[in-house]
């Protein structure tokens, strides 16, 4: 019987929560024998654990996803708004409201739905058929049938189809990167039972999802579908998208402007009940201001700002899946990222070849060269990439004989002839090619026998490369004589130790002045990595990125979220992380009020992309990855990112100024209308006419998408402020108010206005301080020094020309508006240019006031 699996693996809450491969105990029903599992018992177990493939998502229709989007509150408020406008008649006003609901929901479902295929694209990656060992007879079978205690073997060019224990292995190298972040390959071999759980250091199991390189082995399955290391990720990424900071922004503002319009409303409709006024007519007004404060187009506005945004960054190679990823991208303060081709080439190099004195020296490139190139096994990254640095002619060579590599020997020979002489070239495991060598070469190949001082400085050597995060090979060699054609295990000893191969995967050129730039722009890049501490800060050290501090995977893995918490802040570099752990780096960053955005490409980083505020992945990542991101660039390169930030910023700073001036524009109106409801013996504006006013001044508002915003908007991360917002409203609108009741004053007592007269007076003084205003509040500073784009100030003055036009039109009628006598529209002119200063002066005093978060 086997005795290599996991106890109580099933009732793991996670990958790290005592690790199956560091146990050595068996569960009797998961235990197997060198035959392999009976085809009955196979089928019992197949219905015990379930066929191993992951879960696929439940798909709900799009009635039921479209329903759950009309739960947000502004959503549900301009439906009411909606309604209302249908209620008192406007139909134009209740279409418009439906309309632009509609579609936004529409585009949004349409938008998010391919997120949705993600686990089921993962689902069919690892699709696949095994050779099973069952009833002592080896058999090919779909690997969906599969179950634990399954004997399966594997070879070169094999995927892994579940994970599991090694059995027996032979020069068995996995190439497992896309689970630990790895970039070079790990062995894996027999009884070897790791001391940390982090899978990176598993050598003695196999993990779903990951490749053979080379050698061949046998595998004992332990855990097959969901319950495998890559089912956990499928489970993370087929939940519910967690909600975004944008997602939460518009909730937050919806449910503000709920509050302040009910107040609103019930004091109104109390204060005309109270006047004994038609109860009826003052509920149709009441419900008016209710649509009046609403900000009907905002769906709309949002929708267009985010479109134009996402085209803008089309054009520059990056393609936004998700549109509300645009604010986010905006808002993101910081960026957390993996450092395999995305802050490096992804591409493993020949970085030097040096003696033992650490000086370059061209014999060791020849012999690994010559090593490399003769091997007869499948090369791996390392054997590729001595090859790839340089080419050199081969043609006096002549293969003899190998000695291939093992784990024990943890070596590699080849047995050549050179003219008249005979050469064994290794290479291999530095500490175990210094324990064979006899001496070293010196300057012009002389040996020289090892002294205590030659091989101190030959271990400090190799210190430094390792250090300095290279993977390093020990390279020797001698001559062996002339008749000797085959080689052995016992010629691997009294060798030349030639010097050092020490590989690297290279930085990117630019990724560092990326991240400075994104730093300068106030946003802290944190490298989440699951390969080596070594690697990475020899990684940070090249690109000029400072460690502020550093986290490992089995230190993560011994914190709650409460302790982590406090860690995630301070540290910018982690390493040797799991998916489950980038995932909850992501989550504890979010809970400390941060807005964040994740750059990866594998499928170890999917739970991590599915959860961060933006997502951003390449279109060279693998499906998941993309299925998960909200942007996918064409091109794998940080310094993308400076443009996307740009216009993220750009499209929220439009969105906030639609918000901002709608929200205090609307505000002072229906203001100044529930307090002339106290003291007028008329209702100041008509329930149709309040309407009418709002879809003018919505109408107006539409081209803000367009607008270019101030350099102080985009230097650094742009939040929602539900406070900003309130505050702006609380102070801009009851100013707008003043000069409403000081109309109020010019129409009824200087111009003996009668109820007609004035409610046209208003209606136009009202609608020109609400649109003139966009041209006072689109900017933090003078007005006059900051050029609206040429389509504002067409639809402003167009929407003005058209509401001066109005009671003069057969319209006017309809919607009981008067002829304006010319004196009126100069007495208006005259007070909209007062409030228009006196709205300038207040936007500057705000600004420098404490109602204004200094990170606005």
């Amino acid at each position: 019987m086997f005795n290599k699996n996991a106890k109580a693996a099933a009732s793991e809450s996670g990958p790290l929560s005592g690790a199956w491969w560091r146990l050595a105990s068996t569960q009797d029903e998961l235990s197997s024998s060198s035959d392999g599992l009976t085809n009955a018992e196979a089928q019992r177990r197949l219905r015990i654990y379930g066929p191993n493939r992951l879960s696929a998502p439940v798909h709900r229709s799009p009635f039921f996803e479209i329903l759950g989007r009309l739960r947000n509150p502004l959503v549900l408020l301009l439906l009411v708004a909606g309604g209302v406008s249908a209620v008192v008649g406007d139909a134009t006003s209740a279409s418009i409201i439906a309309t632009m609901v509609v579609l936004s929901v529409t585009f949004d479902y349409l938008q998010e739905h391919r997120a949705e295929m993600a686990a089921e694209k993962l689902r069919k990656s690892v699709a696949l058929t095994v050779t099973v060992r069952r009833d002592g007879i080896d058999q090919e079978m779909p690997a969906e049938n599969l179950v634990p205690g399954d004997v399966i073997g594997l070879s070169a060019g094999s995927l892994v189809p579940a994970d599991g224990l090694v059995l027996s292995a032979t020069d068995l190298f996995i190439q497992q990167a896309a689970l630990t972040g790895e970039s070079f390959p790990a062995e894996k071999h027999a009884d070897a039972i790791p001391n940390e759980d982090a899978l990176d250091c598993a050598a003695n199991a196999v993990f779903m999802g990951s490749s053979v390189l080379s050698g061949i082995g046998s595998v004992l399955i332990v855990k097959t579908g969901e319950h495998t290391q890559l089912g956990m990720v499928g489970d993370i990424i087929s939940e519910d998208h967690p909600p975004t900071a944008f997602d939460e922004g518009i909730r937050r503002f919806g449910y503000l402007i709920l509050r302040i319009t009910l107040s609103l409303v019930l004091f109104v409709l109390l204060a005309n009940g109270l006047a004994n006024r038609q109860w009826l007519e003052s509920f149709l007004f009441s419900l008016a201001l209710a649509v009046g404060l609403t900000p009907e187009l905002l769906p709309m506005v949002v929708t267009v700002t985010l479109s134009r945004g996402a085209l803008r960054l089309a054009k520059h190679g990056v393609i936004v899946k998700r549109l509300s990823a645009m604010q986010n991208l905006g808002a993101m303060d910081t960026l957390c990222t993996d450092k395999t081709g995305t802050l490096t080439e992804a591409n493993i190099s020949l970085a030097c070849h040096v003696d033992i004195t650490g000086q370059d020296n061209g014999h060791v490139l020849e012999l690994a060269y010559l090593n490399s190139r003769f091997e007869a096994g499948v090369h791996t990254p390392l054997e590729d990439a001595i090859l790839a640095h340089e080419s050199m002619d081969i043609t006096e060579w002549n293969k003899l004989d190998e000695v291939p590599f093992d784990f024990q020997r943890r070596r590699l020979s080849v047995l050549l002839r050179h003219s008249d002489d005979n050469f064994l070239i290794v290479k291999g495991a530095p500490e175990d090619m210094l324990a064979h060598c006899g001496c070293y070469e010196g300057t012009g190949s002389q040996e020289i026998p090892w002294s205590d001082e030659s091989l101190a400085l030959a271990r400090q050597t190799l210190n430094r490369l390792s250090e300095a995060g290279h993977r390093v090979l020990g390279v020797a060699w001698k001559k062996v004589p002339i008749d000797t054609v085959d080689a052995t295990i016992a010629d691997e000893n009294d060798l030349i130790f030639a010097g050092y191969a020490a590989f690297l995967d290279p930085p990117k050129k630019d990724a560092g002045e990326a991240i400075r730039n994104l730093s300068s722009r106030g946003i802290a890049v944190k490298i989440l990595t699951g390969d080596s501490e070594l690697v990475a800060q020899h990684v940070c050290k090249e690109l000029g990125v400072s460690v502020t501090g550093m986290l490992m995977g089995n230190q993560i893995a011994k914190l709650d979220d409460h302790a982590l918490l406090l860690q995630v802040e301070s540290a910018n570099l982690f390493c040797r992380v799991s998916p489950i752990q980038k995932n909850r780096l992501i989550l504890a960053l979010q809970k400390r009020g941060h807005v964040v955005g994740f750059m990866a490409d594998g499928i170890n980083d999917a739970p991590a992309l599915h959860s961060a505020d933006v997502s951003i992945s390449v279109d060279t990542a693998v499906d998941v990855a993309k299925a998960s991101a909200d942007l996918i660039m064409l091109k794998h390169d940080l310094s993308m990112l400076e443009f996307g930030v740009t216009e993220g910023r750009r499209t929220f700073a439009n969105i906030r100024k639609y918000i901002m001036m709608g929200t205090s524009s609307n505000f002072g109106n229906m203001f100044s209308m529930a307090g002339a409801a106290l003291f007028l013996p008329f209702l100041p504006m008509l329930p149709t006419q309040v309407l009418l006013n709002n879809i003018l001044y919505d109408l107006s508002e539409t081209v803000i998408p367009l607008d270019e915003v101030d350099a102080v908007e985009i230097a650094t991360p742009q939040h929602w402020d539900i406070k900003l917002l309130r505050n702006f409203m609380m102070v801009l609108g009851p100013v707008s108010s003043l000069f409403d009741f000081a109309t109020f004053y010019l129409l009824l007592t200087v111009l003996k206005a009668d109820e007609s007269l004035f409610q046209t007076g208003w209606f136009i003084e009202s609608l020109a301080t609400q649109i003139l205003v966009i041209f006072v509040i689109r900017t933090r500073g003078n007005p006059f020094l900051s050029r609206p784009h040429p389509a504002l100030w067409l639809a402003a003055i167009s929407i003005l020309l058209a509401a001066a036009a109005i009671p003069f039109s057969p319209l006017a009628e309809l919607f009981g508006f008067t002829a304006l006598p010319w004196r009126y529209f100069l007495a208006l002119v005259i007070l909209v240019s007062l409030y228009l200063a006196m709205a300038q002066v207040v936007k500057a005093c705000f600004y420098r006031s404490r109602l204004a978060p200094e990170r606005i």
